[in-house]
């Protein structure tokens, strides 16, 4: 029931439904350039399979586990810890989701925004072969006022689809949002891949040399693996409590983690195909590759003007589309928690946690040269949103899914989970193999990444 109706809780339309919002919430800026960056600081192919392996090894396991914990209870984040592990410390499991997902939603809006200006100025033809994009980004990012209101248009964004609900909200948006998605990426894909020097991208991107592979592309694969589905913060367990018991949650865990990692890899098929054309190096990332050296190799693409104009316009919606999609599961997890167990109305909670996001965003949005200060903290030596992206985007998110891991593994207990997935049909594909793997191999995996980010802290 719904604490603040006294309806029953809302649920997903339909299996679909789910998967594309789902999907949705997994799939983010950090697939379409994140991925390839890591990819390609880390040799291309050969981390690409090691990459799926830990996808299905370490990824998929631990979402299944978040979805059984979120369909179990019917909660979310903190109520399902409440109520698996009633009067214990563990509640705090769920409190950090929570707190994660609203402080990763403060400065994902500020870069999101970033993105929505840069659709406009792509559309009108901004990024010229003369275009100093180094520039116009400075301005873009620099610029409080201009940074500010784009973070208030994106955040603004976000509110208006979780105000809907879950049905006529998240699912009906989703429904429009990653159909446009999918198409968008083959369209830019097999414009991409047609591109002079395109074949020299894909070589590198599809035949692995195995030589190149150590214990650190291992761990990045992993990590990568780990942050493109977006576990650790609650999500998945929020998601999960809107899933029918009619539905299987095996195959829907499966149909997510299928869809993210694809769009992943079409990414790919995008970015490394331009920047062999371009004759740049793989391996150039974040946001300074997207919109200082992607925007002036987009905007070349021919034929001139009007291919760079619609290629690059595309690829700005892309990022804009999936952005969002990330940012309402984000707003969704502290909307939920605020519905569940303070008992407001979703549209008082959607409000005042998006207006509390926004003004934990300002200062990630003053932190890109409008305050000094902000863009290096002292005694930090980083900027504010790169710092709140360390501390959420990494180590909240990373302790978030060893703990998830452990909890399902050894304190609830892979019996009484597995009796969650039986609830539909009786059956549960590959049960032992789901066990073994998230009492043992993820909780390892995920404390392999988590020593490394320490030890890349400190500088060992």
């Amino acid at each position: 029931m719904d604490p603040a109706t006294g309806q029953p809780r809302d649920t997903w339309g339909s299996k679909a439904a789910f998967i594309l919002a789902a999907a949705g919430s997994a799939i983010g800026l950090g697939n379409i350039w994140g991925f390839p960056t890591v990819a390609g600081q880390n040799g291309g192919a050969a981390f690409l399979l090691i990459y799926l392996a830990a996808v299905a090894f370490i990824g998929a396991p631990v979402m299944l586990a978040e979805l059984i914990v979120g369909r179990k209870t019917g909660l979310n984040p903190v109520g399902a810890f409440k109520a698996l592990a009633p009067r214990t410390a563990w509640v705090f499991v769920g409190g950090l989701g929570v707190l994660t997902g609203l402080a990763i939603l403060s400065f994902y809006s500020v870069i999101a925004g970033w993105t929505l200006s840069y659709i406009f100025k792509s559309a009108i033809g901004t990024f010229g072969p003369e275009a100093d994009t180094a520039a116009i980004f400075a301005e873009v990012a620099g610029n409080p006022i201009r940074a500010i209101g784009w973070h208030f248009a994106f955040m603004a964004l976000t509110i208006y689809v979780v105000l809907g609900g879950v049905r006529d909200g998240i699912e009906r948006w989703t429904k429009v949002l990653m159909p446009v998605l999918f198409v968008l990426l083959a369209a830019l894909a097999v414009r991409a891949v047609t591109l002079s020097g395109a074949a020299e991208g894909l070589e590198f991107y599809f035949k692995p040399d195995f030589s190149k592979v150590n214990g650190s592309v291992v761990l990045a694969a992993i990590g990568q693996a780990f942050f493109s589905l977006s576990l650790g913060m609650g999500a998945m367990i929020t998601y999960g409590s809107y899933v029918s018991k009619r539905d299987d949650l095996v195959s829907s865990a499966a149909w997510v983690t299928a869809f993210d990692t694809s769009i992943a890899i079409l990414a790919g098929l995008i970015i490394f195909p331009t920047l062999f054309h371009a004759g740049l190096e793989p391996g150039v990332g974040g946001p300074g590759m997207v919109f200082v050296v992607l925007t002036s190799l987009l905007s070349s693409i021919p034929p001139a003007p009007w291919g760079g104009i619609v290629f690059g316009t595309g690829f700005f919606m892309l990022l804009g589309i999936a952005a969002l999609t990330s940012s309402v599961s984000l707003l969704e997890v502290p909307t939920s928690w605020a519905v569940d167990e303070r008992g407001w109305s979703r549209k008082r909670a959607a409000l005042l946690l998006g207006a509390i996001a926004f003004l934990l965003g300002i200062p990630s949005a003053l932190a890109n040269g409008a305050v000094p200060w902000l863009t290096s903290l002292p005694g930090v030596g980083t900027d504010f949103l790169s710092f709140l992206f360390t501390l959420f985007g990494q180590y909240s998110l990373v302790i978030g899914a060893l703990l998830i891991s452990l909890f399902v593994g050894w304190v609830w207990g892979v019996q009484a989970a597995g009796e969650e997935v039986r609830e539909n049909d009786g059956k549960f594909p590959l049960g032992r193999l789901w066990a073994f793997l998230i009492r043992f191999i993820c909780p390892i995996a995920i404390m392999a990444i988590l020593l490394n980010l320490v030890w890349g802290l400190f500088g060992a």
